[in-house]
């Protein structure tokens, strides 16, 4: 048995309030991934940042996920989720606007963009939290895979443009103005859930916040399917953003690229998962919905070795497939895990699940961060992929193993297991 085709051509029609939070996550994808591409570029080609330094950039715009994630989520399944995306990408668009007015002033230093960074991942931290415990209210269940996937392919193209859109903007009109066009891109995502009618939800007996966040942990950590695919995703956190840590230096001063080529090898990542977008269909026709969750962690360690290959090979090429990789197979898994977890988990527990879910995911990005800084420093860069390609050996064990790799089907309630 097979599972509904996430980015087929379905009959189902997606309603009025999902396109505009579809076009509003398209419109904050892109903000987000502009400034990310733009931070290590303008650090090290404007505030000649090491690869130690540029490691804790990297921690510092990824510690709100792991400092943040769990009360934001809880904060989500009290009040309007609508509300709360409006006001993270605000947050983001001022943080991003006075980063440009720093530089325009001359007056930016390495201190202040890790803490306009970390302000900036805050908003990114809400938005993200809310948006996967929004998207059932406003569609129903049989077209959740659909709606997933647009969402997902809506990320795709901002991971696409926005690091090659932020290394050409700050190699052709300076490091501020890509900021700026971050800050515009983030204001403009606010005023598209303006007009979003969230619908009620039921009320409830507000509780203590760590009664709320002990049931959510219980669910998740006793749950069978969603145990390992928790692990997974640390795993492949780790291992990327171990990876991430130091690309830039590395592929400026190793690989000999220039600030728009950096820029359009980050770029890879998205375009692999537009590809990876469009093959869903094929993929999913001939294979089980448990196969499908592990393409994902196998292309990340088969990017992982293609990256270690460039300290033999320098080599543009193999930096952009080690990122082509990275981006074509875990577009399948985002869909998949997202899908899984929004079918077993309780509405009133969604913004809680979700909120454990970046908070370990998304939080062992710092983690991944601060082991490449430590790792580069001590033994220099090349040991950073090294020790990444493990972290991404680690996450392909543990799902492979895993009884979500034998789910026949989407489950409703009870795991439906293949042979």
């Amino acid at each position: 048995m097979r599972f509904p085709l996430p980015f087929s051509s379905s009959r189902a029609t997606l309603p009025a309030p999902f396109q505009q939070l579809a076009w509003s996550n398209l419109v904050a994808q892109s903000a987000e991934q502009i400034s990310l591409a733009a931070a290590p570029l303008v650090a090290v080609f404007t505030l000649g940042a090491t690869a130690r330094d540029t490691g804790l950039l990297q921690t510092a715009q990824t510690l709100p996920f792991l400092l943040l994630s769990i009360p934001l989520g809880v904060y989500a399944d009290r009040r309007s989720r609508r509300a709360l995306m409006a006001v993270s990408e605000g947050v983001r668009a001022l943080a991003m606007a006075s980063v440009l007015l720093l530089v325009l002033a001359h007056a930016l230093t390495l201190p202040l963009l890790a803490v306009l960074g970390f302000l900036g991942a805050t908003g990114t931290v809400a938005y993200s939290v809310a948006a996967p415990a929004l998207v059932p209210s406003l569609v129903s269940r049989d077209v959740l895979p659909v709606a997933n996937g647009r969402i997902e392919l809506a990320r795709s193209v901002a991971y696409s443009a926005g690091p090659a859109l932020g290394g050409l903007l700050v190699g052709w009109i300076g490091a501020g103005w890509a900021y700026g066009c971050a800050a515009a891109l983030s204001t403009l995502a606010a005023a598209l859930l303006a007009g979003l009618r969230e619908p009620p939800r039921a009320t409830t007996a507000t509780r203590h916040f760590m009664l709320e966040l002990r049931d959510g942990a219980r669910f998740v950590f006793g749950d069978a399917l969603l145990r390992p695919m928790l692990a997974t995703a640390v795993f492949f956190n780790i291992g990327f953003f171990t990876l991430q840590a130091v690309y830039v230096p590395y592929a400026v001063h190793r690989l000999g690229l220039s600030a728009s080529a950096v820029g359009v090898t980050l770029g890879a990542y998205g375009i692999g998962m537009v590809c990876g977008a469009l093959a869903a269909p094929s993929v999913a026709r001939r294979v089980t919905f448990g196969r499908t969750l592990i393409v994902g962690p196998f292309c990340g360690l088969a990017a992982s070795f293609v990256m270690v290959a460039t300290l033999a090979v320098p080599s543009f090429w193999l930096a952009a497939a080690s990122f082509f990789l990275l981006g074509v197979g875990p577009i399948l898994w985002t869909v998949g895990s997202t899908t899984l977890r929004q079918a077993i988990t309780p509405a009133g527990m969604m913004g809680r699940v979700s909120a454990l879910n970046s908070t370990a995911t998304y939080g062992a990005r710092p983690i991944g961060a601060l082991l490449g800084a430590t790792i580069s420093a001590r033994f220099g860069m090349d040991a950073c992929l090294v020790a990444a390609a493990l972290g991404f050996a680690v996450q392909a064990w543990i799902i492979v193993i895993s009884p979500a790799a034998r789910l026949a089907r989407i489950p409703d309630g009870a795991a439906v297991l293949s042979p």
